[in-house]
């Protein structure tokens, strides 16, 4: 099996590595992580834990993955780190394994992008195509759905969902749960769709004229919060994209929904 290591680095035995993977100066490896094929830890990166990663990443320098969950009730469990293909990691991202009273993993999808300083937390769960911008951070057991960004510095508190596609401010203090398509501004209060995001990922005209009638429908300032998820659900009901905010509103929560009234 082809791979270079750099003299200066320390790579334990027992770590498994892939064709192609290139470990730059002064990079850790512990015993029990896998890296894929043809990625690139470029120098200073230390991998530790029950730590997975995929193929074709590149980590920047001073990289973290893998170590303890930040949690005072961890206990050493069988806990681990998964993260995916073709993710790039600038310099200083964190991401932590799971904890044993929570989901025990964090999985990190493929193809995302995560600017400098970025933190992942325990138990998190983020999809593909997914960025975030310098400092965004994810409190505990959250979950980041596909082609969501986080602007710099945002802050997601534990236990929250950010339905996919959704675009959060930069500095954004978010304490409830994201609605997919939705933008938060950066105080933290739902404020609206992302209609530029939407464009520019080749939504269709007709689905994004029905997304936005159905936010001002449920989101309305009459009538009963569940019986207007129900009429946008009954009016839209061949609409798949409106039946994705339906679905998520219904799915039970551990958070508040974000909202336009702010936190």
């Amino acid at each position: 099996m082809t791979h270079t290591i750099h003299p200066t680095a320390l790579v334990d035995d027992s770590a498994q590595l892939g064709e192609g993977v290139e470990i730059g100066p002064f990079c850790i490896v512990g015993p029990n992580v896998k890296i894929g094929d043809r990625t690139r830890l470029i120098s200073h990166v230390t991998l530790n834990g029950q730590t997975d990663l995929g193929s074709d990443c590149v980590l920047h320098p001073f990289v973290s993955l893998g170590e303890p969950p930040q949690d005072f009730k961890f206990k050493g469990g069988d806990v681990r780190l998964i993260v995916g293909d073709r993710n790039i990691l600038r310099e200083q991202v964190t991401m932590h394994m799971g904890t044993e009273s929570a989901k025990g993993v964090t999985e990190v999808g493929s193809d995302n992008f995560f600017m400098v300083g970025a933190h992942v937390a325990h138990d998190c769960t983020v999809g593909n195509h997914v960025v975030f911008a310098n400092n965004a951070t994810l409190g505990g057991d959250s979950t980041v759905a596909d082609y969501v960004i986080m602007g710099g510095l945002s802050a997601l508190h534990q236990q929250c969902r950010i339905g996919k596609y959704a675009f959060i401010g930069g500095g954004a203090p978010v304490t409830g749960d994201v609605i997919p398509y939705g933008m938060v501004d950066n105080l933290g209060a739902l404020a609206g769709l992302n209609l530029v995001g939407l464009k520019r990922r080749g939504f269709a005209r007709d689905a994004i004229h029905d997304l936005r009638a159905a936010y001002r429908l449920v989101f309305a300032n009459e009538g009963a919060f569940n019986e207007r998820i129900e009429d946008a659900a009954r009016l839209f009901e061949n609409r798949p994209e409106v039946m994705d905010i339906v679905e998520f509103i219904r799915t039970p929560a551990k958070r508040p929904l974000c909202s336009p009234e702010g936190r």
